[in-house]
């Protein structure tokens, strides 16, 4: 028997192109990557959007990858299982050239290109993001070992996913995953434990363990250790998990991990044990080597938390113009106008910010000193805005998005491990206040670059003002520096993300930031209480 007829119920938002309904993206694709090729990044979005997609994408998130440790016979295998689901997506981004693209193909906006790519697939399944991005973040590391780039190099490039573990020699693409954190240290590296001993034949023998190891599944790993013999010995090294001619290296996974979110990713604990690995760059200078890999996912959590952000405010927009309340459609309300509409704002700031930031990457981009202040900035402020902001777009669908059956819950469980990646909130701001002690290049590039929009709007000059002064506060009292550390790098991320707005982006979108989040006078904490004086309907238009 009929109880009653579905109505006033938002339809599925599927088979949606996924850039050409992102106009944020669009436009800042036009100014920092003017010569990308933009039919196929709308293939990529119209796939991303397909009803196919998301339905693989929802089961790599509820069959989640599974640890087989031992074959039937009992022979330690130490595999990782995955949905089909899982590995369409993987072959679909390699063979978009997500992960090393931008290194195939160095071109001004090359990196930006990668970027709104790499956002478009992360926005719909983020998990599978992880491997992609370490994969293109090890190309700079690795070539610090030229033999060692010469024979990974050309399958790192490759736009060939192959999953099976075997020898690298006989595959046609690989994947890359890295390893440093331990039980007792965390992003303390220094104070690692395990231990590398030279052999004969030049490579090393590596026993310890690794606390957080993600994608277990990659073909090779950068890892850490600490190189007997060598005072400050704390090394890089390459460890495939196939050796050459095809025996597996001992790389033991104790057990993966339970994770709030990210589900479709698995990470791992993992045993070395005499394990073989190469060594990558000089012994003792294993942070210096591995640091631009770092560098580099860094800037994809950006992007992984902007391509979150663009979900968030897309789904909560869709459903407010496709559902009444009150006598009214959502989005014609001025309360849940207001709310869409800041939703976007933080959106539009994120996504300029992340591809003006991705153009500074560009190989002769010559801007390695403001790219070392601004990516930790940005990565600071933009990763930790986006747990809240899914929280936001969340409570705009009701009791339907605190559901399992609706895309918004699986990213807020997903948002934060993007701001604990590569470098939580302390380690990220205590890394600025390090910069601005020893890099007095990265303090001036910085500055410069925000002196460029000085005079286009008295507010910005205010912010700028104040973050000058927290600056030169922070020179002169270098004891209290670490206190107020947050507190000087969500000045410089604000002031950073109102100069792209200003210099880029479109000029109501800028003057919503001003309003929005940098005036005293007129920023608030919550989302939906931006100023009477911001065209909220054009924010929503974007949305």
């Amino acid at each position: 028997m009929t109880t009653h007829t579905v109505f006033n119920q938002s339809a599925p938002r599927v088979d949606i192109n996924e850039f050409s309904t992102n106009t944020a993206l669009q436009d800042a694709v036009t100014v920092f990557a003017p010569d990308a090729d933009t039919a196929r990044l709308g293939g990529i979005g119209a796939e991303v959007g397909s009803a196919s997609y998301q339905h693989d994408a929802e089961l790599a998130n509820t069959i989640t990858p599974v640890h087989r440790s031992h074959d039937r016979w009992g022979h330690r295998v130490d595999e990782v299982e995955f949905h089909p689901g899982y590995h369409r997506i993987m072959e679909q981004s390699i063979g978009w050239g997500l992960h090393t693209s931008a290194w195939a193909n160095p071109r001004p906006g090359a990196n930006a290109e990668r970027a709104a790519a790499f956002m478009l697939a992360s926005q719909v399944e983020p998990g599978h993001g992880c491997p992609v991005s370490m994969t293109h973040a090890v190309v700079p590391a690795l070539r610090l070992a030229p033999a060692l780039a010469k024979e990974w190099e050309p399958k790192l490039l490759s736009t060939s996913y192959d999953p099976e573990l075997r020898d690298p020699a006989t595959k046609d693409g690989v994947i890359f995953g890295m390893a440093m954190t331990e039980k007792q240290g965390g992003s303390d590296v220094r104070t690692n434990t395990t231990t590398a001993t030279p052999n004969a034949d030049g490579t090393w023998s590596l026993s310890g363990h690794k606390w957080f190891c993600s994608a277990p599944q990659s073909d090779a790993f950068l890892v850490l250790a600490q190189a007997t013999g060598v005072p400050g010995g704390l090394s890089c090294f390459l460890v495939p998990r196939v050796l050459p001619g095809g025996e597996r290296n001992v790389f033991l996974i104790q057990r993966l991990k339970d994770k709030l979110g990210n589900k479709s990713n698995a990470s791992s604990e993992i045993e070395l044990n005499g394990t073989v690995g190469w060594l990558v760059g000089e012994t003792g200078r294993g942070v210096r080597t591995i640091i631009e890999m770092v560098n580099r996912t860094r800037l994809d959590c950006i992007y992984g938390t902007t391509a979150g952000m663009r979900q968030v405010v897309a789904e909560a927009a869709w459903h407010a113009r496709h559902r009444s309340a009150f006598g009214a459609t959502l989005i014609d309300q001025p309360a849940m106008t207001n709310v869409i509409a800041d939703l976007q704002l933080e959106a539009e700031a994120a996504t300029w910010t992340a591809m003006r930031l991705a153009t500074a990457h560009d190989d002769g981009a010559g801007e390695e000193d403001f790219r070392r202040l601004a990516t930790a900035v940005a990565k600071y402020w933009v990763c930790k805005r986006g747990p809240h902001h899914a929280y936001e777009g969340l409570e705009c669908l009701g009791g339907n998005g605190y559901t399992e059956l609706f895309p918004l819950a699986r990213r807020y469980r997903e948002q934060p491990v993007l701001a604990v990646w590569e470098g939580s909130g302390n380690v990220i701001a205590l890394d600025v206040l390090r910069a601005l002690a020893k890099q007095p290049d990265a303090a001036e590039a910085f500055d410069a670059e925000m002196a460029t929009a000085l005079g286009r709007d008295e507010r910005y000059d205010a912010q700028v003002a104040r973050m000058r002064a927290l600056l030169s506060e922070v020179t002169a009292r270098p004891e209290s520096a670490e206190r107020n550390a947050r507190r000087l790098v969500e000045s410089m991320a604000l002031t950073l993300q109102a100069q792209v707005l200003l210099t880029q982006a479109p000029s109501h979108v800028a003057d919503a930031f001003l309003a929005g989040r940098v005036d005293p006078a007129t920023r608030s904490v919550e989302y939906g209480a931006l100023d009477e004086g911001v065209d909220v309907d054009r924010l929503v238009e974007r949305a």
